[in-house]
């Protein structure tokens, strides 16, 4: 392949719901790109992209799959996406690197809750935007109904570029507007095409899209906005000219038709991308900051020091650590050293290869605004920026949406814990919406994703990569326990059982305190009954015995705890024996203290269309929680509720089955309260089984 400079680069992420046909649409471009000799399926695991033994097993993308092809003179570099909203984090990571976001609708179900996900993360991005309805030869497609959602969705700005002729099964001509003609593909999926003039019965239709399309593209430009009020129209090479600006401005939304499983349409908008889509010229400075100040800085296409960042590391067999990245500044070659700005490191780049699916292509030089991968870097991690030596810049880091969906494992096998601890990080390391917490106070693994297929996927992935045997379980919720009501407590500890004796005695008041006060100890010691010197050995016997619990094993929060008198022994007095007194005074004066449970409850965000919204409701009522407040979000419906985390597990695969896989959520802790009597009763039952088994 030869060297782009970066105003013939096409960066761009292919996004959308789930079982949209994104990957077949890559497919069919790497075809007329003469990439592949045929089409790839997914249902016989041969695409380019979904190549890895989850995608094939589950027949889903799992992972973002960079890709790349030489079209009319520019080259393409696109990334898959997955779908599933379980697998969010690579679609978000793979927009922020791309100039422009092509959004795929689906002909039959139109816009989904996903759409609407990626849509608003190339938002974020500042992206332009066009849109692809895919799968125009299936029955039942409603192009028109769809062409008004996105309008309705998106702004009033979504323009049909193209326009199916005779969708459903047998699609193969499409009206093209700019140039006001009808096109005929072939059906042997070779996506060759011929031109011919516009129906008569289409005339009226295409000359009024025409029209508009003049007036879309006179607004992206002054001069052109004059001709066209002076002339009442605009040339076709004026058109050419604003058309890109035009989409970079986003004052229209291109849309075109596609039925990608036939290779139909494809070429014309991989033409459009060409002539018109986003070039690394179009984001000639990105956002960053000075590395050692953290001060705001720009940087520039075309500064002479390089600058790379990250966005993608995956582990693969015979290879090692591959990591993919794109260059914001200045040109990479093989054996170049930089520096790692986010580790402060210096780091060699290897071996650099240009991407489709498991295919490597050697490359020794890519320029500014180009997307690679290197092998085998040896301190350089996803989201890690590599500068020059004279520009210590960092590009920040994806947000990423929060894991809200919990699981825990153990092994199955002693001696597996640092393989498995090993495989953990790995794994986050591929996927940093993937995360785990080895949780002290309750003894446990706790996993957590975006989902319980995601979660799934990564466990699989644990177990066959690194040889493990795990098992998952529900994880324990990390109830608080607290008083309601004042206590008190005189205990004595004494000890007497051969050699030196110990003594003490601690008296102990304790009183509630306000949520999220926390522990308050104190002492009101008077006269010489105790010596001072005593005083932080009773509050580490009172903190041991709020960190171990008392009621049920679970942390105790919330009070104010007061050492106000005792006694002491001249020779049998000492630290163990006031640490114990403490501990003991504590527990008895709390039980005394109308003692209770707390349990996290959850903010809790979910977006459905409207017609599930009761459903959505009686299910949350069901769980104990409480709806605080309902909005509306073009078609969909946001609940928020508060929900106890203990009514949680599972959710996201109840609300996919309530509403057709339509529904999404988010949560978050919000608060702690008190666990009703009848509930307190089982918590406790079941914590103290648990001890009394370990």
């Amino acid at each position: 392949m030869k060297d782009y400079a970066a105003k013939d680069i096409r960066n761009f992420a292919i996004v959308g719901h789930g079982a949209t046909g994104k990957t077949i649409l890559s497919e069919s471009m790497l075809s007329n790109g003469g990439e592949i000799n045929r089409i790839g399926s997914i249902e016989g695991g041969s695409t380019i992209s979904d190549y890895h033994h989850d995608e094939h097993q589950r027949q889903i993308s799992i992972h973002s799959s960079p890709l790349h092809l030489e079209w009319m003179d520019t080259k393409f570099n696109l990334i898959d996406t997955p779908g599933y909203l379980d697998f969010i984090g690579e679609s978000i990571s793979s927009l922020a690197v791309v100039d422009l976001a092509v959004v795929v609708v689906h002909a039959v179900n139109g816009i989904e809750v996903g759409t609407e996900q990626v849509w608003n993360y190339a938002n974020d991005y500042g992206l332009p935007k066009m849109i692809v309805v895919n799968g125009l030869d299936r029955e039942n497609t409603k192009f028109d109904e769809i062409l008004n959602q996105a309008n309705d969705h998106f702004g009033g700005n979504v323009f049909p570029m193209q326009l199916p002729v005779n969708s459903g099964p047998g699609f193969n001509q499409i009206i093209d507007v700019l140039r006001s003609e009808l096109i005929t593909y072939t059906t042997d999926g070779s996506g060759k095409y011929s031109e011919s003039e516009l129906p008569e019965e289409w005339h009226d239709r295409v000359s009024a899209l025409h029209q508009e399309l003049i007036e879309y593209v006179a607004e992206s430009d002054d001069s052109l906005l004059e001709k066209f009020f002076e002339q009442g129209n605009l040339s076709e090479e004026e058109m050419r000219d604003g058309l890109h600006q035009a989409i970079q401005e986003q004052v229209f939304i291109p849309l075109f038709c596609t039925a990608a499983t036939q290779n139909t349409g494809v070429a014309r908008v991989m033409d459009f991308i060409a002539k018109y889509g986003s070039s690394p010229v179009d984001r000639a400075k990105i956002k960053g900051e000075n590395a050692n100040s953290g001060d705001a800085v720009d940087i520039a296409l075309d500064g002479r020091d390089p600058v790379v960042h990250v966005f993608k590391t995956i582990s693969e067999p015979h290879v090692g650590e591959l990591s993919f990245f794109r260059v914001y500044s200045g040109s990479i070659t093989t054996g170049l050293d930089l520096y790692n700005t986010t580790r402060g490191r210096s780091e060699r780049f290897g071996q650099m290869f240009l991407m489709n699916g498991k295919t490597r292509t050697s490359v020794t030089n890519l320029n500014a605004g180009d997307i690679g991968s290197v092998v085998k870097l040896k301190d350089t991690h996803t989201g890690n920026t590599l500068t020059g030596s004279n520009n210590k810049v960092k590009i920040p880091s994806v947000k990423l949406p929060n894991s809200n969906i919990h699981l825990g494992i153990r092994s199955k096998a002693k001696g597996d814990e640092e393989k498995i601890a090993t495989g953990l990080a790995t794994i986050h390391e591929e996927d940093e919406t993937f995360v785990y917490n080895v949780d002290s106070e309750l003894r446990q693994t706790v996993l957590s994703g975006q989902g319980e297929l995601h979660l799934q996927v990564s466990i699989d992935r644990l177990k066959r990569r690194f040889n493990v045997d795990v098992e998952s379980f529900r994880p324990r919720i990390p109830y608080r326990e607290t008083i309601r009501a004042n206590g008190a407590s005189k205990y004595r500890h004494k000890k007497q059982s051969g050699g030196a004796g110990q003594f003490a005695e601690v008296w102990m008041r304790v009183e509630p305190k306000s949520r999220g006060e926390g522990i308050e100890f104190s002492q009101s010691l008077v006269g010489q009954s105790v010596d001072r010197v005593f005083v932080p050995s009773v509050e580490k016997g009172v903190n041991t015995a709020c960190t171990e619990g008392v009621l049920a094993g679970y942390r105790v929060v919330d009070l104010k705890v007061d050492f106000y008198d005792g006694k002491q022994h001249p020779v049998d007095s000492k630290d163990i024996a006031f640490q114990m007194a403490g501990k003991h005074a504590f527990k008895e004066a709390f039980m005394t203290a109308n003692p209770c449970l707390l349990e996290p409850v959850l903010d809790v965000e979910i977006k459905v269309p409207e017609d599930y919204m009761g459903d959505v409701m009686g299910d949350i009522s069901s769980r104990r929680g409480k709806i605080m407040g309902m909005d509306s979000e073009s078609a969909f419906q946001q609940i928020k509720a508060q929900v106890p985390q203990s009514e949680m597990y599972h959710y996201s695969t109840t609300l996919r089955s309530l509403t057709g896989g339509r529904g999404i959520h988010a949560e978050a802790l919000s608060h702690y309260e008190e666990v009703p009597k009848d509930m307190e009763a089982k918590v406790t039952a079941s914590a103290r089984a648990a001890q009394e088994e370990e």
